[in-house]
């Protein structure tokens, strides 16, 4: 009797630790295969070209364009920072042609592709991410389908290629923009001569140097929209599932910049 009383009150907790470990993974496993039959639809369209490329052109100048300004301002901070920083470190204890080379090193290597990354995956991503779900809530995307068009090709498509397109674009603006303002930044605070900036600069930059920062480019691309159309797409529970769609889009695309950071810095490095 105590035993068959000890065994039903064990068994709740049994079935709660289950439910527990069981529920996200089988969620983990319904998000993925999700997502790999959206990386298949995407597959699939690009032979529909005369859909997505007319469309494409339009996104690439919201992202280009649209996001220059916000790009330049903040690499001319991050170059800025990065020469003060530099010159209260390192003035009197090095050459002061080091200064330079820090300067123009971490904004190619790590500050213009991360910096512009997350940032278009606050706007960017934001963006796409409430569009699509806002599609999807009030059954536009349902529509769609129904007219034999296929999302893929008139939504996801172009706004992916926008990214890939531009991103690297922007990346490359950013690093020569912080380069610039980490120049006139430590001539400023340090009073570094033009000689001894450049002779830094070109002292230990290598050409994979810009070969690495188009690819982290790429790949954070990449992340800003092809995961912000994918939780947009999925959104659910009208207006409030638009909002969590949003917010769950942009902090899974930062986190996955700052994991791609570390992986590609570890691989290509």
């Amino acid at each position: 009797m105590d035993s068959s009383v000890t065994t039903t009150a064990e068994l709740p907790i049994h079935v709660n630790a289950a439910r527990v470990v069981a529920r996200p993974a089988l969620m983990a496993l319904q998000h993925a295969g999700r997502f790999g039959m959206m990386l298949l639809e995407l597959i699939r369209a690009i032979p529909e070209w005369r859909a997505w490329l007319p469309r494409a052109f339009e996104q690439c100048q919201a992202v280009g364009y649209g996001s220059l300004f916000i790009v330049v301002l903040s690499a001319a901070f991050s170059g800025g920072v990065a020469a003060y920083q530099a010159g209260y470190q390192f003035t009197g204890k090095v050459p002061v042609y080091i200064v330079g080379a820090i300067i123009s090193e971490s904004v190619i290597l790590e500050l213009g592709p991360v910096m512009t990354g997350l940032l278009l995956a606050g706007r960017v991503g934001a963006r796409y991410a409430a569009e699509l779900g806002t599609m999807r809530v009030t059954e536009q995307l349902d529509a769609l389908e129904s007219l034999g068009r296929n999302p893929a090709s008139h939504l996801l498509l172009p706004r992916v290629l926008a990214g890939l397109v531009m991103l690297p674009v922007l990346v490359v603006v950013a690093d020569a923009t912080g380069m610039a303002a980490g120049w006139l930044a430590a001539k400023g605070s340090i009073h570094i001569s033009n000689t001894d900036f450049v002779y830094g600069t070109q002292r230990f930059f290598r050409t994979f140097d810009l070969w690495y920062s188009v690819i982290k480019a790429e790949a954070f691309g990449a992340v800003v929209t092809i995961i912000p159309c994918y939780v947009g797409f999925e959104a659910k529970e009208g207006a409030e599932g638009v909002g969590r769609a949003t917010t769950a889009a942009v902090v899974a695309s930062c986190v996955l910049i700052l994991l791609l950071d570390l992986l590609l810095a570890k691989l290509l490095l």
